[in-house]
């Protein structure tokens, strides 16, 4: 039986996150279970306290892709906040490579770049070796997550 997997990313606002990477991957706040009209109703149902569901009306803190196809994405509340680099990151990898041509490749990289900063990215730092047929560049999330754009 093949394991069903997310992608967990700790995080201080679960809402901001699930707004910036909805736009950034083209992905969908995850909707309540069949039956829910709310995550906020199907938590309830399920026990949890009230006192522990402040802002779980606006969603389950999840992403899908409308397809179906890649991969939920779970941004969970932490109470501390990032510290260091991310041992673990997102590549959104927007060229198929060396069979593009360095000029356009770094086109579209740039595009996406602009448009991800435009989001509230930050800019971590280029990575394109002097004489190197390579391109990407590292950003930042609203909360400082790093995640690469190739």
């Amino acid at each position: 039986m093949p394991i069903a997997w997310q992608v967990t990313i700790d995080c201080a606002d679960p809402n901001r996150l699930v707004a910036f990477w909805c736009e950034a991957l083209g992905y969908v706040p995850e909707p309540p279970p069949e039956g829910w009209t709310s995550w906020l109703d199907y938590w309830l149902a399920a026990g949890l306290p009230e006192e522990e569901l402040e802002g779980a009306d606006e969603g389950s803190g999840a992403i899908i892709d409308p397809d179906g196809r890649r991969p939920r994405i779970w941004f969970q509340q932490v109470p501390e906040p990032k510290s260091v680099k991310n041992r673990v990151h997102l590549d959104l990898k927007l060229t198929p490579g060396r069979s593009m041509p360095y000029a356009a490749r770094r086109a579209r990289v740039d595009a996406e770049v602009e448009r991800l900063v435009g989001l509230g990215a930050g800019i971590a730092y280029t990575n394109a070796p002097e004489g190197a047929d390579y391109y990407a560049v590292t950003l930042r999330d609203p909360e400082g997550n790093e995640f690469c754009i190739v």
